[in-house]
């Protein structure tokens, strides 16, 4: 707010932002319809170009991620998988070859061959595996020595260490409970505490925090989130004081931004978007804490990760059958959350405005080629993964079932626009999790 009549620094930045994204929305919206028409189609080809030259080739100032690479992989390998296009056999074996350099001898993966195992590096190396898909990728990962690096980061406090000796958050939480769930090998040694730490996070706002006593935000607010639907432990949260966070952080630009009276990032599309998404198929959830009734129709699919439920406690009755120290019957009831939460309908309309949201992207983070944060910005890999990742979100948050298509009216622009569908718990193409989750459900660790 204003201080003796003087706008602040933070007022002067949302007031330039405000400037720039209305006036490209001006200037658009003056056209006649076919020059605008072209705005708002996705430059395709442009994208995949970009996204392409990035894995062959990057400039000097790069070497500054000289420990983030397997999250360059990440980047750009899932958004190729959002625009439903792929890269040559050369190029996925290479980088299979170059993420078993990065994968540690006693678990986890580093940021580059040699370097020490970190949970965000584990996390971004085992998405780029599972979107390049096949056995010899699936395959290259060494899922016991992984569980073994899960567990020493495991804290007393619940939470999980980032690296050894490393800072414990929310992220980390997060990185290990997705990587051991789509892996098939979380059980309760690595689950016991962590909804704990977490809900210590959820604030005053109803957001999530990196840690206890810190500031709701929407990267955090995701994993924190999505870990605990994989945990089945999201009952735990105050769901719908988390609704009230997240709907008021989508600004007057359309796009989100990451925390109260902070600006607008195309990021956040992704991080707020699918926090959302993921909250549409918590419906009975959401209706039990407001303290409304149940429908039939609320209560039959609360067989989702939403609530407990008797297909997990008929898994936990059967006989144990142990290997390296992990039992069966335990690892495929909770793994099994991820596919059972994303197999339920949603029963909830979108949370946010969607249309708003893709009109941000397509005309103000959209770039020739690439995306970008915002206007003013640069592109980059980074922005480029999650713009798209909240594009897709956006367009397939009407539809009730994952694998039906969205309606024409659902996406802004030419159908042409439709961008793959994505399991919003790990951010990976629904196709590629479907065929992960086949073959870890397969095979043991």
């Amino acid at each position: 707010m204003e201080v003796n009549g003087v706008a602040t620094k933070s007022e002067e930045e949302q007031f330039a932002v405000w400037n720039q994204v209305f006036r490209i929305y001006d200037l658009v919206f003056g056209l006649p319809p076919h020059a605008q028409a072209l705005h708002f189609e996705i430059r395709r080809d442009n994208h995949v170009e970009y996204l392409t030259r990035g894995l062959s080739h990057l400039g000097p100032g790069f070497s500054v991620m000289d420990a983030t690479r397997p999250w360059i992989c990440y980047w750009v390998m899932h958004s190729i998988a959002l625009l439903g296009d792929c890269v040559g056999d050369k190029l996925e074996t290479g980088i299979i070859d170059f993420l078993e350099r990065c994968q540690d001898p006693n678990g986890g993966y580093g940021g580059g061959p040699g370097q020490m195992p970190h949970l965000a590096a584990t996390y971004a190396a085992i998405n780029t595996l599972v979107t390049i898909g096949g056995t010899k990728s699936l395959s290259s990962i060494n899922r016991e020595t992984i569980y073994g690096f899960l567990l020493r980061m495991k804290d007393s406090s619940g939470g999980f260490r980032m690296h050894d000796g490393g800072e414990i958050d929310v992220r980390a939480c997060y990185t290990a409970i997705s990587v051991a769930s789509i892996l098939n090998i979380l059980d309760h040694r690595l689950i016991q505490g962590t909804g704990d730490y977490i809900t210590r996070c959820q604030t005053y706002e109803g957001g999530i925090a990196g840690e206890p006593s810190s500031e709701a935000h929407g990267g955090y607010t995701f994993c924190g989130l999505a870990a605990m639907v994989l945990m089945n432990e999201v009952n735990r949260l105050n769901l719908p004081q988390l609704i009230n966070w997240i709907v008021f952080r989508q600004g007057v630009e359309g796009g989100f931004q990451g925390r109260t009276n902070k600006l607008v990032d195309g990021c956040y599309s992704f991080w707020q978007g699918a926090a959302a998404a993921i909250i549409q198929r918590l419906h009975s959830t959401v209706m039990e804490q407001l303290g409304l009734p149940l429908s039939k129709t609320d209560f039959s699919q609360g067989a989702s990760c939403d609530s407990s439920n008797s297909d997990q406690e008929e898994e936990h009755s059967e006989p144990e059958c142990c290997v390296n120290d992990i039992c069966q019957p335990e690892i495929v009831g909770v793994n099994h959350n991820g596919d059972r939460f994303i197999k339920a309908p949603q029963e909830m309309g979108p949370l946010f405005n969607t249309f708003a949201l893709q009109q941000y992207i397509l005309l103000c983070s959209q770039e020739e080629a690439g995306f970008r944060d915002k206007p003013g910005k640069s592109r980059d890999h980074y922005h480029t993964c999650y713009v798209l990742s909240g594009l897709s979100i956006s367009h397939h948050a009407g539809t009730r079932n994952v694998d039906r298509p969205p309606r024409t009216i659902d996406v802004m622009g030419p159908y042409s626009n439709l961008l793959e569908p994505v399991h919003p718990l790990y951010n990976v193409v629904f196709d590629k999790y479907k065929e992960a989750f086949r073959f870890f459900s397969s095979s043991n660790p």
